[in-house]
């Protein structure tokens, strides 16, 4: 879970590398794959997926529990 701000931007990480997961710390370079900006419009707590698996990236769908 994230508790975001309105109008900040997030980085979702896409590789699985980053030691700030969820978020992106550059640990993908060199991988091919890029990470996803999240901008909310208001404050509120997001549910970020954490296995990379989900179907609605950067956010939980519960993909999770068929793993």
């Amino acid at each position: 879970m994230l508790a975001a701000e309105a109008g900040k931007e997030y980085w979702w990480c896409a590789c699985g590398r980053s030691r700030s997961q969820p978020l992106c710390d550059g640990s993908h370079r060199g991988t091919g794959l890029t990470p996803v900006p999240l901008k909310l419009e208001q404050d509120g707590e997001v549910w970020l997926c954490g296995c990379k698996q989900t179907q609605n990236k950067p956010f939980c769908d519960g993909s999770h529990n068929r793993l």
